[in-house]
């Protein structure tokens, strides 16, 4: 009878043991599983955040204006740099065209009074003229007047040689045609063949230039 109750008594205390067995390991149970899932909770709010993420700059991105192209900015300085070469061809251009117009001018009036120089200085010659002609009708002593020409003509031809002119010396001298004209044409046997004989018209050299040949008379 003992034994009998001993048994059951056993048999309870290990049915209890495995009780609180079975409720120690369920407690375990839950202990763990939030640790097993938390990494599943954590990767769904980083996604969920890189979705916001990703959201909010695609929103940013429409409302923002495109990045300026530098190929714009280099063709908006070419331009820039075109524009003032032009502006400084323009201005070159119509400096150039005050100069012509000057510098022609200018020119025209030198070619005007190119001549003012020498004729001042032939005035001299025209006053000595009219002396002479003034001196010659009071007195008519034509002798006096004959001398005040050939003075006057020795001043001219004083200042004309200053200026490069020379007169030709032509007679006895070999025909040329770039120096002499020959109107006239003799026989004669003191000269030879094409010997100028005479003068009958004087040429005049400016520096090294025939501005009149000389007309004259050869033996033929």
């Amino acid at each position: 009878m003992t034994e009998a109750r001993n048994a059951a008594a056993e048999e309870r205390l290990e049915q209890e043991a495995a009780a609180d067995g079975g409720e120690a390991a369920n407690a375990d149970n839950e202990r763990d599983r939030p640790a097993a899932e938390a990494p599943a909770d954590t990767l769904n709010a980083e996604a969920g955040a890189a979705d916001a993420s990703a959201g909010g700059e695609g929103v940013s991105g429409e409302g923002a204006e495109p990045a300026a192209d530098p190929k714009d900015a280099r063709i908006a300085e070419l331009e820039s740099q075109l524009e003032e070469y032009r502006q400084r061809l323009l201005r070159a251009q119509a400096d150039f065209d005050n100069y012509r117009r000057r510098t022609q001018r200018e020119k025209e009036e030198m070619a005007k009074y190119a001549s003012m120089e020498l004729i001042t200085r032939l005035l001299p010659v025209l006053d000595n003229f009219e002396r002479a002609i003034g001196a010659s009708k009071g007195s008519g002593d034509f002798e006096s007047l004959a001398k005040g020409v050939d003075m006057i003509h020795r001043q001219f031809l004083q200042l004309l040689e200053q200026e490069g002119l020379k007169p030709m010396e032509t007679v006895g001298q070999p025909f040329n045609p770039e120096f002499h004209e020959a109107v006239m044409r003799v026989e004669s046997d003191e000269h030879e063949e094409g010997t100028i004989l005479e003068e009958l018209q004087r040429g005049y050299i400016l520096k090294d230039r025939v501005i009149r040949p000389a007309m004259v008379k050869v033996s033929g």
